[in-house]
């Protein structure tokens, strides 16, 4: 007999990318001023990836005009270590298990942001 996980029919997979697609839109539209307008969640075995676009704010959008995307990046990724926390809490909730790493990356030109999650077999710290 097989032992089933949390996470073993569509329906709950679906749940879980979905939970986790509105936590992060959450956290980024409290911490950055505004939120991406499109979300997707990937989860496979031990990774989670989640894809946002057109999360930029018109400050954001002007610096990538003015050929500036550089800072743009590099302060998303300060932003993004400042809250590692929040957004590692936000994936071990929705998936029961702990995150090992987080990675962080922002393309300016088109406006992409991705959040990587590589997660660990057992639950959540301090669970």
């Amino acid at each position: 007999m097989s032992q089933s996980t949390d996470h073993d029919t569509p329906t709950e997979r679906g749940s879980v990318r979905s939970a986790i697609a509105n936590a992060i839109v959450r956290l980024h539209a409290e911490h950055y001023g505004r939120g991406p307008t499109r979300a997707r969640t990937h989860v496979a075995e031990d990774v989670v990836l989640v894809v946002l676009e057109d999360a930029f704010t018109t400050a954001e959008r002007t610096l990538v005009r003015s050929g500036r995307g550089d800072q743009v990046r590099a302060t998303r990724a300060a932003f993004a270590e400042a809250l590692a926390d929040d957004f590692v809490a936000a994936v071990e909730i929705a998936t029961g298990r702990a995150v090992r790493a987080f990675l962080s990356q922002t393309h300016p030109d088109p406006e992409v942001a991705v959040h990587v999650f590589l997660l660990d077999g057992g639950p959540p710290r301090g669970a």
